[in-house]
């Protein structure tokens, strides 16, 4: 696979089309999608686009990929050209785009063509209580699978992209610099996977990560975004809740649980966790470390059964901190 010079793949494949887009979410999801196919970062994106005299904060990128609502006119001129679109290219998705406009009823308050002084900027509505502490109600239920290709570092904050990452930025994995889908499976129970449940004691009632059937554990997706060398946010992206990075409980009777918040930023050492290489060294096998207290995920009371809740422990090398990380294509 050739490189480009800042350790980015050339896309291989013609870019993807918009045209069967047929609603706010999908049209959003075709975007998400051609910003995997351009292999760059948000943080390179303000800069191509910069290079186009178009101002598109990586923050602004991020938020409104984060969204199921129809992006602004000029932030899909300027988005596409950024991610190395021709003229006549961007202009099939400033169509596809009118033409989804014109069948979907506008919120109100909205202003589908942009702000009056012209801004592609973007200032997000405070996140009061995140999303996913409403969705506790929905475990099981089959997504309608309009969660689009992409990993999201600062969503709601304006801190820098890690722009300097190797082509392969983690050990023993072949993911690219621009993040991966995965499954995330508890080395012992391999046919379970880490994904949406809840405190079985009842103590705490949202969203937690948890061991489930992996057959049951459709929604939502894990994407793997690479914030520095072996260190990556886990990003579980939801097709009616949007993008939740898990992130480590510190006190309360949630102490040491992981919960899904929509407030996710790259700096927030509670949302960063160290993969390191474990076990037989031909497999992907990790441990999964914390960042923020340098302890390592396991199964509650060593639990195998479905069900069993992800906690934040001391690093003993028992089998329950051993989990297979097996990378998959985008949905």
């Amino acid at each position: 696979m050739s490189q480009k010079g800042d350790s980015l793949a050339e896309p291989l494949e013609d870019p993807p089309q918009p045209t069967q887009a047929k609603t706010p979410a999908e049209f959003t999801a075709a975007l998400r999608t051609l910003r995997i196919w351009s292999g760059l970062t948000y943080r390179q994106l303000e800069d191509k686009a910069a290079a186009h005299t178009e101002t598109l904060p990586a923050s602004t990128i991020a938020t409104t990929l984060g969204r199921v609502t129809l992006p602004r006119e000029r932030f899909v001129d300027a988005f596409t050209r950024a991610c190395g679109l021709s003229d006549e290219e961007a202009q099939k998705w400033l169509e596809t785009r009118r033409r989804v406009a014109t069948t979907e009823p506008a919120a109100p308050g909205d202003d589908p063509d942009g702000k009056p002084d012209g801004s592609l900027t973007d200032v997000p509505a405070p996140a009061h209580v995140p999303r996913w502490r409403r969705t506790v109600g929905l475990l099981g239920a089959v997504g309608i699978g309009v969660a689009g290709t992409l990993g999201a570092s600062s969503l709601f904050s304006n801190q820098p992209m890690h722009t300097s990452l190797p082509a392969m930025p983690v050990t023993g994995l072949r993911m690219p610099a621009v993040g991966s889908w995965a499954h995330i499976h508890p080395a012992r129970t391999p046919e379970l996977c880490l994904t949406e449940g809840r405190d079985r004691t009842g103590r705490y009632q949202t969203a937690i990560a948890a061991q489930r059937s992996c057959e049951k554990a459709i929604q939502p997706r894990v994407f793997l975004e690479p914030l520095g060398k072996n260190i990556v946010q886990i990003q579980w992206h939801h097709p009616k809740y949007g993008i939740g990075c898990l992130t480590v409980l510190a006190k309360g009777p949630e102490r040491n649980l992981l919960e899904p918040r929509d407030d996710c930023a790259n700096d927030n050492q509670a949302q960063q966790f160290r993969l390191e290489r474990y076990g037989p060294p031909d497999t992907a096998h990790f441990r999964i470390r914390p960042v923020i207290a340098d302890e390592c995920l396991s199964l509650r009371d060593q639990d195998t059964k479905e069900g069993a809740e992800i906690v934040q422990g001391r690093c003993s090398g028992a089998a329950d901190q051993d989990f297979l990380i097996k990378l998959t294509p985008p949905p």
